[in-house]
């Protein structure tokens, strides 16, 4: 009995010296105690969110990491973050935890690249904003050709802000903004919206007030037999012999237009045609008495008041409202009529 009583004494005091001793051993072993890997092995790229503040609590912020090793080092996995690790910041408990995390490698000939994936939680909540930060994450890398060879690299932090859900009291704004966030900016979409529309608008209004009363042939469909007779009617001169060549011209466009010789005896075959035309239909027949005054008849009735030519101009800009299937315009009355 005294035998065994000894026998568990000695058993007790090995367990508590052996407890004693892994401390020591864990501690011998902390990434933040080795040393760092030498420049040149590691490269890293890390895709971090876009947005940097406004978390609350139950929010998920995730993060990837992108390490290159270089030979002979190789990552030792277990040195990767623990889930359920609760994150500190300026040695303070911040209240973000290690929600999950997943790592795959794509192994070359001299290089080793990691993709770890890191998914942080919020679980604490606050009556004002205040800065947090993930990470900086530690990780272990070993020398492969002596095995001993034990190093760490520093993954870098991120820095965020973690927002109240309620505030209490009066807030200035100025004085609660985060360093993380940008400059505020007011939307002027609705205003651009209108200023688009309003631009648009006006070069339809142009396009269309140069359609009307555009006189150039290069325009669409501007180059209409009566848009080059009222070109033309421009450049005569106000004389007999101008009226004439006018009464002609506008002979010409009228040809041209029904592809056939039109007189008073066929007009109602032109206006079948040319349906565009009926509201002129007067208008033409006043140019038919009008012609035979000027070539055949001097006694023949026209009603074209006291300066013909004029009139002659006015109803060929008319035709070529219509040639345009455009509603003409009123025509001018003149003394005399």
């Amino acid at each position: 009995m005294r035998s065994f009583s000894r026998l568990l004494m000695h058993c007790l005091f090995a367990c508590s010296l052996a407890i004693s001793i892994v401390p020591q051993s864990a501690l011998a072993i902390d990434s933040q105690n080795l040393p760092d890997v030498p420049p040149g092995y590691v490269s890293i790229k890390t895709v971090d969110p876009i947005r940097l503040v406004g978390y609350t609590v139950g929010d998920v912020i995730e993060r990837e990491v992108i390490l290159t090793i270089k030979a002979p080092y190789k990552l030792v996995e277990t040195s990767l973050p623990i889930i359920g690790y609760e994150k500190r910041y300026k040695g303070q408990v911040i209240g973000i935890e290690l929600k999950d995390i997943s790592h795959s490698e794509e192994v070359n000939d001299s290089s080793t690249t990691h993709h770890i994936h890191l998914a942080y939680q919020v679980f604490t909540n606050n009556v004002v904003a205040k800065n947090a930060a993930l990470g900086p994450e530690y990780i272990n890398l070993v020398n492969t050709k002596n095995h001993q060879d034990l190093v760490k690299y520093r993954i870098p932090s991120l820095d965020i802000a973690i927002s109240p859900i309620a505030i209490f009291g009066q807030v200035k704004i100025e004085n609660n903004m985060s360093q993380l966030m940008g400059p505020l900016e007011l939307s002027n979409k609705k205003e651009s919206n209108w200023l688009k529309a309003s631009i648009a608008l006006l070069v339809i209004s142009l396009l269309g007030l140069l359609y009307i009363l555009g006189m150039r042939a290069w325009l669409p469909l501007m180059g209409g037999s009566f848009a080059k007779a009222y070109r033309a009617l421009r450049k005569l001169p106000n004389t007999p012999e101008g009226l004439k060549q006018a009464v002609s011209k506008v002979h010409e466009a009228l040809n041209a237009t029904a592809t056939v010789s039109v007189f008073s005896n066929n007009l109602d075959d032109f206006i079948t045609e040319k349906p565009s035309f009926a509201p002129i239909k007067s208008e033409i027949q006043q140019f038919f008495g009008l012609s035979r005054h000027v070539y055949f008849e001097p006694s023949a009735i026209h009603d074209t008041g006291s300066d013909p030519r004029l009139w002659l101009q006015q109803f060929v800009r008319r035709c070529r409202d219509c040639e345009r299937g455009l509603t003409p315009a009123p025509l001018t009355q003149h003394s005399g009529q």
